[in-house]
């Protein structure tokens, strides 16, 4: 008992460490009305059994509710006892009603009924107790300063079945569920706490019981700290002309600016409207950006070079103004503009156009309707673009972007990271620091999310060297030059002329809006609306500019643990077979693979020095292939590459003496990359050019993962995990085509599904079917129609009671087994049920 406890006290320990804003955003979210009946969350804390108590016990949770939702009424919890009465908290939101929380006693209402203020319970979480005196045969239900009991017909050792929201159980089948949150369920008996639900998983379908591996089964989940790290796309449209995106933070609505029509997105309800134009066909010239006016609540469309700002009336479905197309391309690509209340004006900054950067700011002043270039003093703006704008009551404050000192293109642009801030009033510029970053260069999307209140504020960067970017959110200070990264990545095309993206923040539903925009050939844009839920969960948890992370500690501080670990549970199996212990579940993809040294070739290929800089980019093509075969070589033959099959590879089109010499010459240029590396490097020997290095202090993803599948008969969970962390970060070197390789690739697919079927053979279903369900979708990732996998998956999701669930997973199955063979699956469900288990 003490090992688990000190087991989970360690893994506890790391992961707050890793992270420490992690642990203040968990907790399971309840999918509700807003989506179809047999899509809504639930969740048994017991399935398959029930709970049994002595003398009773009591029963604590935390709850708190989503706002913005179109209907609050629904079960919270259900208790069903021996003898099949129900007790259930309900949530009815009758306006008439002054209590709305109200306790159900089989088919009548019992006089238990209490309220949570609405201010109370959307902003913060809430203790319910519930308390089952089988003595007195009394319940008592407490939530605050509120207290009441009524009586209860239970005797000594009754069963419970406890479930929230949603459920299928026998004749108790509900799918009423109010849009709640709940997290931090416990169960305490005599006294002494015997259960431990705190909900705080990632992802999957377990609840995990803390104290004696007790877990709970969750139907349709929508976990919170999912919600909080990674990014989930709401809506993707295409629209027609090179559209615009303005935000109505009040009432919470993106705004897509088309052609021939308006798309408004609700945010809090997902509702898409769209109004087509009466007034006709909107000249959308590429460049224009749109703005929403708060103090007079209409939306706003303008391009700077014709100096129009076009109103648009909601009444009459048209704008005021539209743009002349016979005028040349923008002289203002990705500038940036705020509305100030204080002034009723419209203010851009910057921008891009015929080979020169701005740093021009303009003002449309909307009482007198009047263009105006603003004289501004105090410390130079740099010509930019694509930098960041944040507006506050009195000014705005301007971030980063790309640009150069005389504004002209041709003499040294670069990247800007200084942080400004313009004072509307005084029409002062004020340069409050600058970012010291060192590693990969980026840019910004265009707004800000400033907090005067916390001193912070939010922006999404992106390298704008690449085609197929990323949006990264990132949080930093007002005052200092630091910052963070938060959240999950976002995909983005970028391409100057074409690309547009741009942050908003919803006050009420505490959520980040990303949105994306890219407009194509055929005069079209592609419009991606992503959210995150607030406060969002970081990478790292240093508060410190990229370039003074410390990837390494994360990584030393995994294996330390996982040694740990180790020992123990091999001390105690020395003794005697280990109770069950139960599982913390690691977030992977926040341990990051960028370890302080080291190369990763699952996913794109990066290698990083001694520092834990990123030098992949020092890799010419010729040199990653030399690099790749040699280390490939090396670790899968265990000898290396002789000079004659370096020739057959790289250089077959050569002469003896110039392939020679154009090995010579890259092995030399290989070495002294390699020399950044620790204890990393290329030598020949015994005829065989070979990849040493010192693995236990650099990490290389293809020798753990090889270390893992050449031993198959010592296989054991925590291996099988370390695999599944090693995928997840992609398949291997999917951008790596060298005809050469493809033997690699084969081999490692085939070894990674025979690894994950060898290892189900020595699992139980009724010892672990959520882990088996996730060795078959691992296999699934490298074969959609592996039969055995698919029986192992269906037949413990029967197990867990998931029957739908397992028939889905068959038909899906069926049909991909029909796409790629033309052919039926000649074996029926129940004949796959029936089968016998290979494990």
């Amino acid at each position: 008992m003490k090992i688990k406890y000190l087991l989970w006290g360690l893994s506890v320990f790391f992961i707050f460490w890793c992270n420490a804003s992690f642990s203040q955003s968990y907790g399971l979210a309840f999918y509700s009305h807003e989506v179809v009946q047999d899509q809504r969350t639930g969740l048994d804390l017991s399935p398959r059994k029930t709970l049994c108590f002595d003398n009773g016990f009591e029963l604590s949770f935390d709850l708190t509710f989503l706002p913005a939702r179109k209907d609050y009424f629904g079960y919270i919890v259900r208790f069903v006892d021996s003898n099949n009465e129900n007790i259930d908290l309900i949530y009815d939101k009758d306006p008439h009603e002054k209590n709305h929380f109200r306790l159900i006693m089989g088919d009548r209402f019992s006089k238990i009924a209490f309220n949570i203020p609405q201010n109370v319970l959307f902003s913060s979480w809430n203790t319910i107790k519930f308390k089952f005196d089988y003595a007195r045969k009394i319940l008592r239900v407490s939530y605050g300063s509120f207290s009441s009991e009524t009586s209860l017909m239970v005797k000594k050792n009754d069963c419970f079945k406890i479930l929230f929201g949603a459920n299928e159980y026998q004749g108790f089948k509900t799918t009423d569920v109010p849009p709640m949150k709940i997290r931090n369920i416990h169960i305490a008996e005599d006294g002494t706490e015997k259960f431990s639900w705190q909900l705080d998983e990632y992802d999957g379908i377990v609840a995990r019981e803390m104290l004696h591996g007790k877990n709970g089964a969750v139907v349709k989940p929508r976990w919170i700290k999912k919600l909080h790290y990674e990014w989930e796309l709401l809506q993707s449209a295409v629209v027609d002309g090179a559209a615009s995106v303005a935000f109505d933070a009040k009432n919470e609505i993106v705004h897509v600016v088309a052609a021939d029509s308006l798309m408004s997105y609700e945010v809090r309800s997902g509702r898409v409207d769209r109004i087509a134009y009466l007034s006709g066909k909107q000249n959308m010239l590429r460049g224009n950006q749109s703005v929403f006016d708060p103090q007079h609540n209409q939306l706003l469309n303008f391009y700077m070079d014709q100096k129009i700002v076009s109103a648009f009336n909601p009444e009459s479905k048209s704008w005021s103004s539209n743009f002349d197309l016979n005028t040349p391309i923008t002289d203002f690509w990705q500038f940036n503009k705020f509305y100030s209340v204080g002034d009723t004006s419209l203010y851009m900054v910057g921008g891009y156009g015929h080979f020169f950067y701005k740093n021009v700011i303009q003002r449309y002043h909307f009482p007198a309707k009047k263009w105006e270039k603003v004289d501004v003093s105090g410390d130079a703006i740099i010509p930019r673009y694509l930098a960041a704008l944040g507006s506050t009551g009195n000014g705005a404050y301007i971030l980063g972007g790309y640009g150069s000192s005389t504004g002209q293109q041709l003499l040294n642009p670069r990247n800007l990271y200084d942080l400004l801030y313009f004072d509307v009033k005084k029409r002062t510029i004020k340069k409050i620091y600058e970012l010291p970053v060192k590693e990969e260069h980026f840019v910004f999307a265009n707004s800000l999310v400033i907090n005067e209140k916390e001193g912070t504020y939010y922006g999404l960067i992106f390298p704008k060297h690449k085609f197929k970017s990323h949006l990264q959110l990132i949080e930093g200070s007002l005052t200092k030059p630091e910052f963070k990264l938060m959240g999950s990545l976002i995909p983005y095309t970028f391409h100057d002329i074409n690309s547009f993206a741009d942050l908003f923040y919803c006050a009420e539903s505490k959520r980040f809006i990303a949105v994306t925009l890219f407009w194509d050939e055929n005069n079209r844009t592609k419009v991606e609306i992503y959210a995150l839920n607030s406060p969002p969960i970081g990478v790292n948890a240093e508060v410190v500019p990229p370039s003074e992370m410390n990837y390494g500690y994360m990584i030393v501080g995994l294996l330390l643990l996982l040694g740990i670990a180790g020992f123990f549970i091999y001390s105690r199996k020395q003794q005697q077979k280990p109770a069950e212990q139960p599982v913390l579940p690691v977030v992977l993809k926040d341990l990051s693979p960028e370890s302080k040294s080291g190369i990763f070739l699952f996913g794109d290929m990066q290698v990083f020095d001694k520092d834990g800089q990123e030098i992949t980019r020092q890799f010419t093509p010729l040199i990653k292939e030399l690099f790749l075969v040699i280390l490939l070589y090396t670790i899968r033959w265990e000898r290396g590459i002789s000079s004659e099959k370096l020739k057959e590879l790289l250089w077959f089109d050569k002469s003896e003496e110039s392939a020679r010499n154009n090995r010579s010459v890259n092995i030399a240029k290989l070495k002294n990359i390699l020399e950044k590396i620790d204890n990393c490097s290329v030598s020949k020997e015994t005829g065989y050019w070979r990849f040493n290095c010192d693995f236990e202090n650099t990490y290389v993803d293809y020798y753990h993962y090889f270390s893992i599948i050449k031993e198959k008969k010592k296989l054991n969970k925590e291996k099988i995990l370390a695999l599944a962390a090693l995928i997840k970060r992609g398949s291997f070197l999917p951008n790596a085509n060298y005809e050469w390789m493809d033997h690699f690739k084969a081999e490692i697919s085939n070894e990674i599904i025979d690894t994950y079927l060898h290892f189900t053979h020595s699992v139980s279903i009724a010892d672990d079917p959520e882990l088996l369900i996730e060795l078959a979708n691992y296999i699934f990732y490298f074969d959609s129609v592996n039969e055995e996998a698919m029986t192992i998956k269906c037949k413990a999701l029967a197990y867990m009671g998931k029957h739908s669930q397992s028939k889905n997973t068959y038909e899906s199955f069926c049909k991909e087994y029909r796409l790629l063979y033309n052919d039926d699956f000649d074996k029926s469900f129940n004949t796959v049920l029936s089968t016998e288990p290979s494990v």
